[in-house]
């Protein structure tokens, strides 16, 4: 029984231990964290593009009054001198805001070229990250089927060895077991407890040999339940 139950726990323990359920985790918390990244980045590049939209109806806007004022340079509608300065030096504050304008819309457009390049590149991350954590999981779920098929067909032959003992006793050893760290048997070899590792002294072996074969046996340190085996040593 004892055996079957220290088994089991092994079974478990390398079922939660197994590599492929860290790198699972680990590849999940990089695809959160790529996730993350590419929302910051895709409202990065809406904001640039409303930005740019801004700037272009900005630099259209110039373009268009300059145009207006140009035509009218050109056709000769100014008679007046004075009203002529002040066309001319409209026309050049309307080149110099242009100019400016320009240079901010080249600027949103180099750093919306930017955004969107790292958009395409936390998107390729994240899709190579997901097939890994696809490929890892596949793996995990593989090792599992084999664990968990071991693991039930152990606790199969637990049930089949708990029908064939007393309800006392079985019902001493699961409180021996959750009290003791999972073992609450163990053998009796060369002397010494295997549940301890410690050795017995003459006088408890000396009071271990006088009990019959069927009578339950513990230890007087550790109160484990004692299996007497062929070379426990009494």
């Amino acid at each position: 029984m004892q055996g079957l139950d220290q088994k089991l726990d092994q079974l478990a323990h390398r079922r939660r231990k197994l590599p492929e359920v860290a790198e699972l985790e680990a590849a999940a918390a990089e695809h959160a964290r790529l996730s993350d990244a590419l929302v910051v980045a895709q409202t990065s590049v809406t904001d640039l593009e409303r930005e740019q939209k801004r700037a272009d109806a900005d630099v259209e806007q110039v373009r268009e009054r300059k145009a207006r004022d140009q035509k009218r340079l050109d056709s000769g509608q100014v008679s007046s001198p004075k009203e002529l300065e002040s066309l001319q030096r409209e026309i050049e504050s309307l080149d110099r805001r242009q100019s400016d304008l320009e240079d901010t819309e080249l600027d949103v457009m180099e750093r919306l070229e930017q955004a969107q390049q790292q958009v395409e590149s936390l998107t390729a991350q994240r899709e190579k990250v997901g097939r890994r954590a696809h490929e890892i999981q596949q793996a995990r779920d593989a090792q599992w089927a084999e664990i968990d098929k071991e693991a039930e067909e152990a606790r199969g032959r637990r049930s089949e060895l708990a029908a064939q003992l007393p309800d006392d006793l079985m019902s001493l050893y699961e409180k021996i077991r959750a009290a003791q760290g999972g073992i609450g048997a163990a053998a009796l070899r060369r002397r010494m407890c295997e549940g301890c590792q410690m050795q017995l002294d003459p006088a408890e072996l000396t009071r271990i040999r006088s009990f019959a074969a069927e009578v339950v046996i513990r230890h007087d340190e550790c109160r484990r339940i004692l299996v007497r085996v062929p070379d426990s040593g009494l």
